[in-house]
């Protein structure tokens, strides 16, 4: 128990002399100060459990900016603390790690699986940053861990341990905190089943009586072995945990009476070669167990874990399991990459540099990389993080390390994703393999490739390594969605083609900005083909105005055709009234600007000009800098509200053509279509490819302009249309 700042110094001044005492001790008050009325489940103040989180990590022999991480790192989340004030008060570094613990806090397993996917892809990222911040994390889940009994709710001690049982026991693992993992691992199983937990601790309890005198036999055997050999060694004897023991019994699906080896002895050297003379030593007194022998010291795991482990039939003839290796071997394995800081606390960024070199972080993080959906990430990654391995070498004899029960697909997708992808073949030990072979210890592996081969859905049914699983089902994903893409290019050039429209990806392209899921113009292709975009929504959006033959066909009279022609053919007296202008005296005479041509819906003023009345001029008209010095001529003038049948008006437009044939038609075409109709035209400029013209087109309102504009520029052979200004 770590209950005050002097007892936390005194800790860490046992590994780390040096170590400046004031920051800790700063940190501690902040703590308690931030901290001050929050208690925690068991009623005892909050600070005392973020102390509690930094005595676990001194354990470790972390360096003190993590120490001072951990008693700050529930700060940012729970109190008035901000990122800027432990920055200024401690240091960035400090604040930067605080700030990555605070991102983590709250992740909890989900009953939707792609939000915990979600959480665990935020943990993953965060810790690839700062391996420190997932020290922090595991030892803050230990100290949970240990008062959780504190919860009042079976249901939410169940849901906590079963997410430290699959998240952070096998992250502790991976970064080769041994020891913390165990103690993860049995305080969970305490809460999953309880009931098995008791029945073998009775058992083992019952074996240490019986035992007693047996394990101290072996242990003095051995000792003696090495003296006789001249080797410096400590021999210890130690109990395979609960959990452990459990996961053997179901594993092997037998009972506890049918196991051979609940006890593990160590044997601890000063050098690498004494590992191998102790191991020479051993195997040339006790028969070895077939198959039971592991050399991790040449081939280390990938949490950098080294042992030599072998099973003999030892003293008393019982069936032993020994590991050999050195006193740093040894550190290692209790305290993984956290050991390093013991060595380094002078240099923490070496330390760190060090500890970004586990190969199955890089292995997480290309899964990362595939773009996946969130439950695939879960899955591959449990798969990174569950499996034993196995290990296996290229023809070269270059060494990858793969879960057990990898196949020749998986092999090839760790030498390289490329490999992978054009795998078509394998050889194993020089001999052809089917693709779905499982791969033993020491098998050498060639993997044939051939440029025009593709993954196979079929591999996803045996590949067992996150990495092959999430290259198959990306190129699977890909391969849909091109068939997606065709499909729905297909469907819209269909209803282009009905409606007389010519279909191109420009047309499409000017609407992307339009659906919030798409980016490019494939994604609305491929929208339309999977049935998420309806194809005639598409054109709609491309042609507003458009109307098809069946709602032209619904029209009952010609008057309703908004057309100039309809508006010739009435009366004036009839029902199509000019629109009315606000802002006027009543009877004045009013004329509409031919320069700029204004329309409802346009922002308006109004020109008196003596014996003519009023012009109405687009509020953007450039030919309105003319009359800049009689400020006593304009009028506020706006649209009043329109008829049921409103006058067309003329909107004037400066496009430019290609000079191709039928080009002219197909422009005339479009407008009509769009309910408008060209009353004048002139062109202004013409060469051998493109022609520049003015075109004037009856239309009702602004709105009705702008949609003929839109029609105008998804159509091929317009280069570019936009409303003439002041002309």
């Amino acid at each position: 128990m770590t209950s005050s700042a002097a007892e936390l110094v005194a800790q860490i001044h046992t590994y780390y002399p040096d170590a400046d005492p004031q920051p800790i001790v700063d940190a501690v008050e902040f703590a308690k100060l931030k901290h001050e009325g929050q208690t925690r489940s068991s009623g005892e103040p909050y600070y005392t459990h973020p102390l509690e989180v930094a005595g676990i990590l001194a354990d470790m022999k972390m360096d003190t900016v993590t120490i001072i991480t951990a008693i700050l790192h529930d700060t940012l989340e729970d109190t008035s603390a901000t990122y800027e004030e432990i920055e200024k008060k401690f240091s960035p570094e400090v604040a930067s790690l605080v700030n990555g613990v605070s991102k983590l806090t709250k992740i909890e397993s989900q009953t939707v699986e792609g939000k915990q996917a979600e959480n665990f892809r935020k943990l993953l990222l965060a810790m690839s940053e700062d391996i420190r911040v997932l020290l922090v994390k595991l030892a803050d889940r230990l100290h949970n861990m240990r008062t959780l009994h504190h919860l009042a709710k079976p249901e939410k001690r169940f849901r906590i341990a079963r997410e430290t049982l699959d998240i952070y026991a096998p992250l502790a693992e991976r970064v080769g905190l041994h020891k913390l993992k165990e103690d993860l691992e049995d305080l969970s199983f305490s809460y999953i089943n309880g009931e098995a937990r008791d029945s073998i601790t009775n058992r083992l309890s019952f074996l240490r009586q019986e035992g007693s005198d047996l394990v101290s036999n072996i242990i003095r055997e051995l000792t003696g072995l090495l003296k006789e050999a001249e080797i410096s060694g400590q021999v210890t004897g130690r109990e395979k945990t609960r959990y452990s023991i459990w996961k053997k019994m179901q594993r092997k699906n037998v009972s506890f009476e049918q196991l051979s080896d609940i006890m593990a002895f160590r044997i601890v050297v000063d050098t690498l070669a004494e590992c191998y003379h102790a191991l020479g030593v051993v195997h040339s007194k006790y028969p070895v167990v077939p198959g039971r022998f592991k050399d991790y010291i040449s081939t280390p795991k990938p949490n950098g874990y080294r042992s030599i482990h072998t099973t003999i039939i030892g003293p008393e003839n019982q069936r032993i399991e020994i590991q050999i290796r050195t006193q740093n071997m040894n550190a290692e394995a209790d305290f993984g990459v956290a050991a390093h800081w013991a060595y380094k606390q002078t240099d923490v960024k070496s330390a760190i540099v060090e500890a970004k070199k586990y190969r199955w972080m890089r292995e997480l993080l290309d899964i990362l990389e595939q773009d996946q959906r969130p439950e695939d990430f879960w899955e591959n990654t449990k798969l990174e993080l569950f499996q034993e391995q196995v290990f296996a070498f290229t023809p070269k004899g270059d060494l990858f390390e793969l879960p057990t029960g990898s196949t020749p697909i998986d092999f090839a997708y760790a030498i390289h994703s490329d490999v992978g992808n054009r795998c078509i073949g394998a050889k194993i030990n020089g001999r052809i393999a089917p693709l779905n072979t499982k791969l033993q210890n020491g098998d050498q592996v060639e993997i044939v490739t051939a440029k025009t081969q593709n993954p196979s859905p079929t591999w996803e049914r045996f590949v067992v390594t996150g990495k092959a699983r999430s290259h198959i089902r990306r190129f699977i994903r890909q391969q849909q969605r091109g068939e997606y893409v065709t499909l729905g290019k297909a469907m819209l050039q269909k209803v282009f083609k009905t409606e007389g429209y010519e279909f191109t990806d420009k047309a499409v392209n000017g609407i992307v900005d339009q659906y919030r899921e798409c980016e490019e113009v494939d994604d609305i292709y491929a929208g339309v083909g999977a049935g998420n975009i309806v194809a005639r929504d598409v054109f709609r959006s491309i042609f507003p105005a458009h109307k098809s033959e069946q709602e032209l066909a619904k029209i009952t009279s010609p008057e309703d055709i908004p057309t100039i022609k309809a508006a010739q053919n009435q009366p004036r007296s009839g029902k199509l009234q000019p629109m009315p202008i606000k802002g006027l005296i009543p009877g004045m005479a009013v004329h509409f600007a031919r320069c700029c041509h204004p329309l409802p819906g346009d922002r308006i003023v109004g020109i008196v000009t003596t014996g003519k009345g009023v012009t109405v001029h687009t509020i953007d008209c450039e030919t309105l800098e003319q009359f800049a010095d009689t400020p006593e001529r304009w009028i506020d003038v706006s649209w009043g509200e329109g008829q049921d049948n409103p006058e067309n008006r003329i909107g004037r437009l400066i496009v430019t053509i290609a000079n191709t044939p039928g080009a002219l038609g197909t422009l005339s075409t479009v407008i009509g279509k769009s309910g408008g109709n060209i009353t004048n035209l002139k062109i202004t400029s013409r060469s051998a490819d493109f022609w520049d013209m003015y075109l004037d087109v009856a239309v009702t309102d602004t709105k009705h302009l702008n949609n003929i504009v839109a029609a105008l520029r998804a159509t091929p052979q317009v280069v570019s249309v936009e409303r003439a200004r002041g002309r």
